[in-house]
């Protein structure tokens, strides 16, 4: 995949995440694909992915995600995204920013190994981010 062809990617990926359709994530990735957050479990397969990424988008209703760039670099393309949404159950605005890195086949994403800081996640779950 070419650099623009990857923005395409990714312009997609991101419409996907604010979609409300969990299914639309999981659809950019291979049938055996796999979303792997801050070193955890991973979730492997379309249903798996389908349940990680509903996970987040019941948490946050008004879940929107933004596209801040993408690199390529040695160990595949970084996605890097900011997560902006209201937590559900603690009403807290929350904003964290991270990134993604994708092993990439033909079109859809083999294995994506994202990365936040899940303590100022925990942090603004709690007791909302600054820029609310």
């Amino acid at each position: 995949m070419d650099a623009g062809q990857a923005r395409d990617f990714a312009e997609r990926y991101t419409a996907a995440w604010c979609s409300d359709d969990p299914a639309q994530v999981a659809r950019h990735y291979a049938p055996d694909g796999s979303l792997t957050l801050n070193d955890g479990t991973p979730a492997v397969g379309s249903e798996e992915i389908t349940a990680a990424a509903k996970a987040f988008m019941d948490a946050f209703p008004d879940l929107t995600v933004l596209f801040d760039d993408l690199r390529e670099g040695p160990r595949g393309w970084e996605y890097h995204w900011t997560l902006d949404g209201t937590h559900a159950q603690t009403r807290n605005h929350v904003r964290v920013s991270g990134y993604e890195l994708w092993d990439l086949g033909a079109a859809v994403i083999q294995s994506s190994r994202g990365y936040y800081d899940q303590d100022e996640y925990d942090r603004q779950v709690s007791a909302g981010s600054d820029a609310g």
